[in-house]
């Protein structure tokens, strides 16, 4: 089982058919009871779902699972999203997104390979797959080889932060939309250009920067800034400025949980009113995860 660093607030409950344990003030639960070799039933997705609602990020530790079992899994919460891009993607099995230092044959990259670099982008705030038309509403990350030197993964509670923006950041944002371009996360970080095959397949697209989930109803601030290279009706400089703003202010302690990772957790989190972000590792040392996505069922509703 995982070990979870947890504060004297932590509670645990048994459900129906799972055991939850908080593990941090503003977000996430470890939930035993899921076997992700098999698919859910109805009534168990459900119980699940609620979970996961309201606590935004799952932690399932010792699933001994394969790619395709995890893929399988995945399909309780909807179609497994394709990435677009063939830098990531698995040969093997094409629903699985590589977040890796190893390459499929097993061989660790140089920080300066192409795909080790892209993947080292996540050490900054984002949600994934922002810059789809409809973007993602979640994602499974598996840890096959986990880092001992960082490699955590953070996550933020975009409802508690927009709760919490003071009024001049709230009266910035609201109403307004940003903008959700792939390719600027490959300009600013002069990584291989994209091909016109995957720029026509990611055109960039304006979301609004505050979004009402479709489920729980709540509202949250929604940006993504790697992608995010413009707002609406601001000056470029100013919208960069104001997105560093927002980011630095989502990072804050009281609304982040960080996970550290054992070998065979799965965490399922909600992109939908969360961001996430790896703390640095020693790039010598091999990180192995997989992720799926699970394909959006409609646009960002603006709140």
């Amino acid at each position: 089982m995982s070990v979870q660093a947890v504060n004297a607030s932590t509670v645990t409950r048994t459900a129906n058919r799972f055991k939850v344990r908080k593990l941090g003030d503003a977000l996430g639960a470890e939930v035993l009871g899921v076997d992700m070799r098999h698919r859910l039933d109805p009534a168990a997705y459900q119980e699940l779902h609620d979970i996961w609602m309201e606590h935004l990020v799952l932690v399932f530790p010792e699933q001994h699972v394969d790619d395709q079992q995890h893929v399988e899994f995945t399909r309780s919460f909807g179609e497994p999203e394709i990435f677009h891009q063939d830098i990531i993607r698995s040969k093997r099995v094409r629903e699985i997104f590589r977040v890796s230092n190893v390459d499929e044959e097993g061989t660790l990259m140089p920080p300066d390979h192409p795909t080790a670099r892209q993947v080292s982008l996540a050490q900054f705030w984002h949600t994934d797959s922002s810059y789809r038309a409809v973007p993602c509403t979640g994602a499974l990350l598996h840890g096959i080889e986990v880092s001992r030197t960082g490699g955590e993964t953070q996550f933020t509670n975009m409802y508690a932060v927009y709760d919490a923006l003071p009024g001049a950041l709230k009266k910035q944002v609201e109403g307004r939309r940003a903008l959700h371009d792939f390719e600027f996360l490959q300009k600013q970080n002069k990584l291989k250009p994209l091909t016109d095959a995957e720029r026509a397949a990611m055109p960039p697209v304006w979301q609004p920067m505050v979004r009402k989930h479709p489920v729980t109803g709540r509202k949250s601030l929604y940006i993504s800034p790697i992608y995010n290279e413009d707002v609406q009706g601001m000056p470029r400089d100013e919208a960069r400025a104001l997105i560093a703003e927002l980011a630095a202010f989502a990072g804050r302690p009281q609304f982040v949980y960080s996970h550290r990772w054992e070998t065979d957790d799965v965490v399922l989190w909600d992109n939908r009113c969360t961001m996430h972000q790896v703390t640095s590792f020693e790039p010598t040392e091999r990180r192995v995860m997989h992720r799926t996505t699970i394909v959006g069922d409609q646009p960002v509703i603006a709140g």
